[in-house]
């Protein structure tokens, strides 16, 4: 049986699903106003000082759920009503404080906004730009650091509190990981979603011989759906109207031969290069360290590989991606990139759509499920490409140096690009995941639990295929492009 690791995704699914049920129905455009009502019947608030305050924070969510603001290009938004119970100061002092007589914090106070009252210090918070060196100097640790979670969480320096004391996202900085719409306590930030463009998408190719519209299952979902098999997932996938439900581990499998290659002809010139799989990554290269990308391979992503090769094969074809990252609703709308995936839904999105469709999960019957191998399945964690990678050097006898270094989150991402940049690295090759854990740790999870890695690996041990060429030996890799624009 699933369940929701808390009550701010529980709240996002309610409101996914009703805008997702009214889509099916046909009815969004007439019943659109009447969601908050749903969602919040009253007259007692489940949440929020009032009623009025939640409907009002549904109304914001249901935009999002429709797109959000189609003028801001960033997929990641704040939800201005929902952003203000966290704490408006960040430097507080505490019942610790002594009133010593040193006085370290008044003395490293670069705006002189410390002062002492009956020998204890107070932070005048009109002052205060927030530097941390009074914290950092007091001898007992005096002085607390409440920093909101969502800033915490953003290790791209995006994210930034303004005069309103509301979250605001630098666009230029951001890097769409969806760090800080997972560690928002009060769900005040949120992912722009395609469910209503994906549900009127099957709804058109319902009986047109002209139009094919496939779901792509990212390999993380082997961590996901816990309570039910993998083919019976698929089998619900496809009663929303799919016409096939194919591995984006295939994908992988293929990045990896050409990722292989890419790098045994290269790594001579560019002595280290960067993956290219994880669009956050890819986004915090080219935003912090610009000169470094010519370093970053130009193979595409498993998503972009597998909808090449369906749409080569299916000249009516529409490709839908699902998986837990939000990075890769900012990744389809690369100019190089545009037409090759058509939407993003998340997993938190496809539990909401399967539900809206009365569809259960545990009475599906098995679906067939395309095999990729033990390669592509795992490139869902951290470890992972290197693996397959340094798989296909040995198997296909390259001899070449290859010393990689697997970055697990975006701080070790930014030490090691730190050392590249300063050729102080002793590594050949960077894989880059900026989520903790990998695509597995993705924002829009279902689940983020520790055991999430194992589940992978076993989902690759169920393979048919145990090496990557294999898997994909039926395709004609010669004719499909596997390049994209630096």
């Amino acid at each position: 049986m699933r369940r929701f690791e808390n009550y701010v995704q529980e709240i996002k699914y309610e409101v996914l699903r009703e805008v997702s049920r009214l889509t099916i129905n046909g009815e969004l455009e007439e019943q659109i106003d009447n969601i908050p009502e749903v969602i919040d019947p009253g007259p007692e608030p489940r949440t929020r000082c009032c009623i009025h305050k939640e409907r009002a924070i549904t109304v914001e969510r249901v935009r999002l759920a429709l797109g959000g603001d189609k003028e801001n290009e960033n997929v990641i938004e704040v939800l201005d009503e929902a952003c203000e119970e966290c704490p408006i100061d960040r430097f507080v002092v505490t019942e610790a404080c002594r009133g010593c007589l040193a006085h370290r914090c008044t003395d490293v106070c670069p705006r002189n906004a410390i002062h002492f009252i009956n020998h204890r210090a107070y932070i005048d918070q009109n002052k205060c730009i927030e530097c941390g060196k009074c914290k950092n100097a007091c001898p007992y640790n005096a002085i607390s650091d409440v920093m909101r979670p969502c800033r915490r969480a953003c290790n791209a320096g995006a994210l930034s509190i303004n005069e309103n004391k509301k979250a605001e996202i630098n666009n230029e900085k951001c890097i769409q990981c969806g760090a800080c719409v997972y560690q928002c306590p009060f769900g005040a930030i949120m992912d722009k979603s395609y469910i209503v463009d994906t549900l009127n998408l099957l709804k058109k190719s319902q009986n047109n011989p002209d139009l094919n519209v496939y779901a792509i299952i990212a390999p993380a979902i082997s961590s996901q759906f816990t309570y039910v098999n993998i083919e019976q997932v698929v089998s619900g996938i496809k009663k929303l109207g799919f016409k096939d439900v194919i591995e984006v581990a295939l994908g992988a499998d293929m990045v990896t031969l050409h990722e292989a290659e890419e790098y045994a002809e290269n790594i001579g010139e560019k002595g280290t290069i960067t993956s290219s799989c994880c669009p956050a990554f890819v986004s915090y290269v080219e935003t912090n360290y610009p000169k470094l990308k010519d370093k970053v391979s130009t193979t595409v992503s498993p998503m972009i590989a597998i909808s090449r090769i369906i749409k080569k094969i299916d000249d009516k074809a529409k490709v839908v991606f699902i998986g837990p990252c939000t990075a890769k609703k900012m990744e389809i709308k690369k100019e190089d990139l545009k037409n090759d995936t058509d939407y993003v839904i998340t997993f938190e999105e496809l539990v909401s759509m399967l539900d809206a469709a009365d569809i259960d999960l545990e009475k599906c019957e098995d679906g067939l499920l395309n095999n990729a191998s033990f390669f592509g399945r795992i490139f869902a964690r951290t470890g992972g490409l290197a693996q397959a990678i340094e798989h296909i050097l040995n198997e296909e006898e390259i001899e070449v140096d290859f010393r990689p270094i697997s970055c697990d989150g975006i701080e070790e991402c930014d030490k090691a690009l730190k050392l590249t940049k300063f050729k102080k690295i002793d590594k050949t090759f960077i894989e880059g995941m900026a989520c903790k854990g990998g695509c597995i740790g993705g924002a829009a999870s279902l689940s983020h639990g520790p055991k999430d890695r194992r589940e992978v690996d076993n989902y690759g041990k169920l393979a048919r295929e145990g090496k990557a060429k294999k898997s994909i030996s039926i395709f004609d890799k010669e004719s499909i492009s596997l390049t994209r624009k630096i």
